[in-house]
């Protein structure tokens, strides 16, 4: 697929606008949580080490099935691998002011999103989803495009259930640290993924390896097609496999109305906790939904 440069340059130059940086705590309704409240997390995250095995033995930098730069979402008739068009994903509006970078939502709804690092063992994934739906959650999956290429089944159960897709990258690097159109290509490949197998590239782009989208980065997924970043201000580390207890107290003593909560599918103790979650924010009176639907 050819990308049309001018376009893009005329593109860029109508997202100038609103590339300015929403502050750290900015939530869905363009406002700042007074409570002061700080994310457990810091801006560049080690690289857990399983993240890394999804790419043993490929070049993270290239893709022999896609362009190796100047890459934009596939269109939306794009056919899956049985030659079916895929039904696109229907997403709710988000509020009219909703940031670039999202970071909580609206703290006047007991409402809060789990977010979900989408890789990982299918079955402990579905495992995770079903644990969600048994008790009425939504959760939010923001996948990794490699991972999509070995389970391209996922995607469509994710999307059954009820809970949201977005785009994690495509091979979960230090984004923040890749050349412009490295970091554009990360975005775009895993946005071609989401198209072919959903329809739509989602609303929602993460940075990989970071918590908070430099501008650099933020400014490439604009050009791919995101409005909208996905921070987070949770971070319990299930991904240290601390045990289920150690994951389920760290959510639950942090979670307020409005909290977006960084997780990960591939490891066992979250699909474990995630129960005593559900159940430990139903007693503060929250309830999980979509990060789409947080931003409503």
């Amino acid at each position: 697929m050819r990308v049309d440069r001018r376009s893009l340059l005329r593109s860029s130059a109508r997202l100038a606008a609103i590339t300015a940086t929403a502050g750290l705590t900015a939530t869905c309704s363009g406002a700042t949580d007074g409570r002061g409240r700080s994310a457990t997390a810091v801006a560049a995250r080690p690289q857990p080490s399983h993240l890394a095995e999804g790419a043993e033995g490929t070049d993270p930098g290239t893709d022999p099935a896609l362009p190796s730069s100047g890459s934009t979402a596939a269109p939306s008739g794009a056919a899956t691998a049985e030659g079916v068009a895929p039904s696109p994903m229907v997403l709710p509006p988000v509020a009219p002011d909703t940031p670039l970078e999202v970071v909580t939502g609206p703290h006047t709804r007991p409402q809060l999103a789990l977010t979900f690092h989408g890789q990982g063992d299918p079955a402990i994934a579905t495992a995770l989803l079903t644990a969600a739906e048994q008790r009425g959650a939504r959760l939010t999956v923001m996948v990794v495009g490699s991972w999509l290429d070995e389970q391209p089944q996922m995607a469509r159960r994710i999307l059954d259930g009820g809970h949201e897709l977005g785009n994690h990258t495509q091979n979960h690097l230090d984004i923040s640290s890749l050349p412009a159109d490295r970091a554009r290509d990360e975005i775009a490949q895993c946005a071609q993924r989401l198209e072919r197998l959903t329809g739509s590239i989602g609303r929602w782009f993460r940075p990989s390896a970071a918590q908070y989208a430099t501008r650099m980065v933020k400014e490439q997924a604009q050009q791919v097609g995101y409005q909208h970043v996905l921070s987070f201000d949770i971070d319990p580390r299930d991904y240290t496999d601390p045990g289920p207890d150690v994951v389920a107290k760290r959510v639950l003593k942090a979670a307020a109305a409005g909290s977006v909560v960084a997780l990960h599918m591939g490891h066992p103790g979250t699909v474990t906790a995630l129960p005593a979650i559900l159940d430990g924010l139903a007693a503060k009176g929250l309830h999980a939904v979509t990060a789409s639907e947080l931003c409503a």
